[in-house]
């Protein structure tokens, strides 16, 4: 995956399944998607791009792909998040906290609970490092 790549709509919702899934043929990937369900050359045709993009891979069991994440989903999240916090928020995460925390009317004890549960994310990764 390219820095800075980003993914259409069609393309996150075929990785949000491709990330559930582990691996999937184009109907088992289908399957997964709300109705109404793209055709299976749109759903062919979006994992021929992501493929392009370097976001899966295919081995070919028979006349039959199987395709496969080759983007973590933690990976892609972190990418798009810190595009957000630099491309919108200066990178600044207290703005972008702020600004969310506005947008969606947190109280003060929400808020609270955000900073206890970061600073107790934040020990368990020093602590495994």
């Amino acid at each position: 995956m390219e820095k800075g790549v980003q993914l259409t709509r069609a393309e996150e919702q075929i990785m949000q399944v491709l990330w559930t899934l582990n691996e999937g043929t184009v109907q088992e990937i289908r399957d997964q998607l709300e109705d109404p369900k793209p055709a299976r050359t749109t759903v062919s045709t979006v994992l021929t791009i992501l493929e392009n993009k370097g976001f899966v891979s295919h081995n070919s069991l028979g006349r039959t792909n199987v395709y496969a994440p080759l983007v973590a989903k933690e990976t892609y999240s972190k990418s798009q998040l810190s595009g957000l916090l630099m491309n919108y928020f200066n990178n600044s995460f207290a703005a972008m906290t702020s600004f969310f925390a506005k947008e969606n009317n947190y109280t003060i004890e929400e808020l609270d609970l955000l900073i206890r549960d970061t600073k107790d994310q934040l020990k368990k990764e020093e602590e495994n490092n």
